[in-house]
């Protein structure tokens, strides 16, 4: 493929001293702009409108904020070159982020048409655990970062040794592929894991299993993915049948996968002992929850919010953020996460897999040196998406705001229903549903094959709280929704200690309904029937009661309202609710309401409250 590239007068300061075509070209001095044709035969490289800035390297200056000594002009947040191992969707959205950012990315990829080669910079076609081909890859990039932790890291060694500035760095790399090595370091670094023993043999795994007992998790070391390298056997009979499978590893555009059918035929995951084996002890999880943790070149360390991670066949199917478990819990996993990130070397953004226990334990599963599914809903629902993060990190910019600006969200994986041209109508009418779906947003990686549980996209829904976008995504689900999403879940609760209250309450329902703020009325008369109200309501949506007894029994804000009858004569309950109003002032409260929910994450709502009271002004 022949390629026309202008020179400018001094060739060596434009293209820097790694410049990468014909040695004897780079000493040319010419006296007027000249243009030279080159065979490319050994890469496939894609120009773009200036290739005299995309074809020259940055590896001399690795600092972002270092005086430039050529007095070229800086364009972009960073002039730096991020070159990626791997080229699949998660290097797709980072190069979405580095647009917005006018950052540039190159990605090595083997295969011409992977996600990120339409968006990249430069796309390099090339093996990403080739030796000789990262190296020649790296000579063009100021830093180089991963999307796939399953590379040459030997070759990553070598090249930090030369001045190459990888991040993260070579050492934690190695850690993180080996999930053996990753629990032992862990370990050493006093991070709660579930209890873990290498084993070499059956005999050693039937030891393993008397002491760990069964069901027992046994895991490959090595080049495991998605769930895929792991087995369990619930007891001694399955123990032979599990390890001694045969392993099937291809290098596709989701980059390292394994097939479990090959040939028509069922195979197994592990693939036996001398691909290297390892078990865990059973841990009896209640939830899977992650945290997204970012870490600068200066070491400072930021947490995203703690969520919690839904798997259909071992492969991340929904996220919901925030995780809806008790502020200690979060406490912990951020401590964990926290520290986990702290023990490794190196910039990035790093996702952290953990299990809540039964008994309240946070036990780490494992880390990710890289932007990960878990992080996914970050584009829509932070300040600062993962993806932005990590460029941040990686180029020595200030870390973001990794808080959320709305309430809730939630990311669901679009997976291959189907094979080939049946799987994408699939795909594409869940597509047509989610986008009349409010606050829905759809991530299409273009990939060009279709299969049966593949990651071809994603749906993120940003809303005002984690029932209300349950609801949505179930109606979204449905096949006879037709892109027409069901009535918002209730976002405020009515309560009633009896019928008769309704003459109070229906000035309630009627301000909230003008509004449009989803309500619902209950009459809960008996202790236990407002108790098993209060304990549901946060995960149905509610976020906001309006009523007068049930403040003592959930975290959820409550508006009381004093009803006068017989029975209370105008009194209300000894609860501590957040607000009170006038007896029988039904109307204020729900202004009230209306007002948080407004404040807290629904800007329309806020202003069609304050449009309504300063017309009630005039």
């Amino acid at each position: 493929m022949l390629q026309s590239v202008a020179f400018s007068k001094n060739a060596e300061s434009v293209f820097g001293s790694s410049f990468f075509f014909k040695p004897s070209l780079r000493k040319l001095s010419l006296p007027k702009p000249y243009k030279v044709s080159f065979l490319m035969e050994k890469y496939s490289i894609k120009f773009y409108k200036n290739p005299v800035l995309a074809c020259r390297a940055s590896r001399d200056s690795h600092d972002s904020s270092t005086t430039r000594k050529d007095h070229t002009p800086v364009h972009g947040l960073s002039e730096m070159i991020v070159g990626v191992l791997g080229g699949g969707q998660l290097g797709r959205m980072l190069c979405q982020a580095a647009s917005q950012m006018a950052i540039k990315v190159m990605v090595l990829d083997p295969l011409e048409n992977c996600p990120a080669s339409a968006l990249s910079y430069h796309h390099m076609v090339g093996s990403f655990d080739d030796s000789a081909t990262v190296e020649e890859f790296a000579k063009r990039c100021g830093v180089l970062t991963v999307e796939i932790e399953h590379v040459d890291v030997a070759t990553l060694h070598k090249l930090e040794q030369q001045g190459v500035d990888c991040q993260p760095k070579a050492s934690t790399i190695r850690i993180i592929q080996d999930k053996f090595l990753q629990k032992v370091h862990f370990s050493q670094h006093g991070i709660p894991l579930p209890e873990f023993m290498q084993i070499d043999d059956l005999e050693g795994a039937k030891r393993a299993a008397c002491q760990f007992g069964y069901p027992l998790m046994i895991k490959s070391k090595r080049l495991a993915y998605d769930g895929r390298g792991n087995a369990v056997a619930k007891s001694e009979e399955e123990l032979s049948s599990a390890i001694n499978v045969t392993l099937t590893c291809h290098v596709m555009e989701d980059s390292v996968w394994f097939d479990q059918k090959y040939n028509g035929h069922l195979v197994g995951t592990l693939g036996g002992f001398d691909r290297g084996l390892y078990v865990e002890k059973w841990a009896p999880f209640v939830k899977e929850l992650a945290v997204i943790v970012a870490r600068g070149r200066d070491n400072s360390i930021l947490c995203y919010p703690v969520v919690e991670t839904i798997h259909k066949e071992n492969i991340c199917h929904i996220v919901k953020s925030p995780a809806v478990v008790p502020l200690e819990i979060k406490k912990v996993a951020n401590d964990v996460a926290y520290r986990a990130v702290s023990s490794l070397e190196g910039a990035g953004v790093f996702a952290v897999e953990l299990f809540l226990t039964n008994d309240g334990q946070i036990l780490l599963n494992e880390v990710a040196p890289r932007v990960h599914n878990s992080g996914h809903h970050t584009i829509e629902a932070c300040y600062t998406s993962q993806f932005e993060q990590h460029l941040r990190a990686v180029v020595g910019l200030p870390l973001g705001d990794p808080s959320m600006k709305c309430p809730a969200a939630i990311m669901y994986n679009l997976l291959g229903e189907d094979e080939g041209e049946p799987g994408f109508r699939l795909a594409h009418q869940l597509i047509e549903r989610a986008l009349g779906t409010p606050g829905a947003s759809v991530h299409w990686y273009d990939k060009p094959e279709m299969r049966k549980q593949r990651k071809m996209g994603h749906i993120t829904l940003v809303g005002p709280s984690i029932g209300t976008l349950e609801a949505r995504l179930n109606s979204m689900l449905k096949e006879n929704s037709c892109g027409c999403p069901s009535v918002d879940s209730p976002s405020v609760g009515i309560l009633m200690s009896s019928d008769s209250d309704l003459h109070v309450m229906k000035d309630a329902v009627r301000i909230l309904s003008m509004f449009g703020v989803a309500n619902e009325v209950r009459t809960v008369s008996e202790h236990q029937t407002l108790f098993s109200y209060a304990s549901t309501a946060q995960q149905r949506g509610i976020q906001i009661i309006i009523a007068g007894m049930v403040a003592g029994l959930t975290s959820l804000p409550v508006i009381s309202v004093p009803i006068r009858s017989s029975e209370l004569d105008g009194k209300e309950s000894a609860d501590d609710p957040v607000a009170r109003v006038a007896v029988n002032d039904a109307k204020s409260a729900a202004f009230f309401a209306a007002k948080t929910l407004g404040v807290v994450g629904d800007a329309d709502l806020l202003a069609r409250v304050n449009r309504y009271q300063e017309d009630k002004k005039q």
